[in-house]
């Protein structure tokens, strides 16, 4: 069983391990990313400090961490970046659908009008992953550049609210397994109910 929580102080050990791995890292910090767990929790503190604007979480099977997922919505454009980080144990097997859609379910129900990620192009799981949940490539905008990333080293993807919503629905056809199927099928009732009100 597939569970989702807001991250807390009990998981920054799951986290510094997520980030130290390498090749969870490898598309964004080749050898991994080794921070204190003071550094880690400062800056879960700004996760936390700022929902639900922003949140992180924290992905479990069976009580065993996966990775993370995690969403900040812009407060200027009203737009949200997305990201996931799997462990390699983890990959393969539907966690990283059931992690997005849920974290885009919460980015949307928390006021972001379009989502966006940037991937490397080189990960090319992640970017077909993106592509069925409904993520259209596009030129990278000035104030995403402005934040600091280079549109010379990610593929940009944004992702429009109607999009998620016939995305999810052709996601929870294909899928055989009945709690992931029950899981998505709330999440889809429930963008139908939020896109008309």
């Amino acid at each position: 069983m597939i569970s989702i929580k807001e991250s807390t102080y009990d998981d920054i050990k799951d986290i510094q391990s997520l980030w130290a791995d390498e090749d969870v890292m490898r598309y964004i910090w080749p050898g991994g990313l080794h921070e204190t767990e003071e550094a880690v929790k400062e800056w879960l503190d700004r996760f936390i400090s700022a929902r639900p604007k922003q949140n992180h979480y924290s992905i479990f099977e069976d009580g065993k961490y996966c990775g993370e997922t995690q969403y900040r919505i812009d407060e200027e454009t009203g737009n949200a970046s997305l990201d996931i980080k799997l462990l390699k144990s983890a990959r393969g097997r539907g966690i990283a659908t059931q992690a997005l859609a849920y974290s885009i379910q919460e980015a949307f129900k928390n006021g972001a009008v379009d989502l966006w990620v940037d991937p490397h192009p080189a990960n090319v799981k992640a970017i077909d992953l993106y592509h069925k949940l409904g993520f259209v490539q596009k030129e990278m905008p000035e104030y995403v550049i402005a934040m600091g990333e280079d549109p010379t080293l990610y593929t940009y993807m944004e992702l429009e609210k109607n999009d998620f919503s016939l995305k999810l629905e052709d996601a929870i056809n294909t899928i055989e397994d009945d709690n992931k199927k029950e899981m998505l099928k709330k999440a889809d009732s429930y963008l139908k109910r939020r896109s008309s009100n």
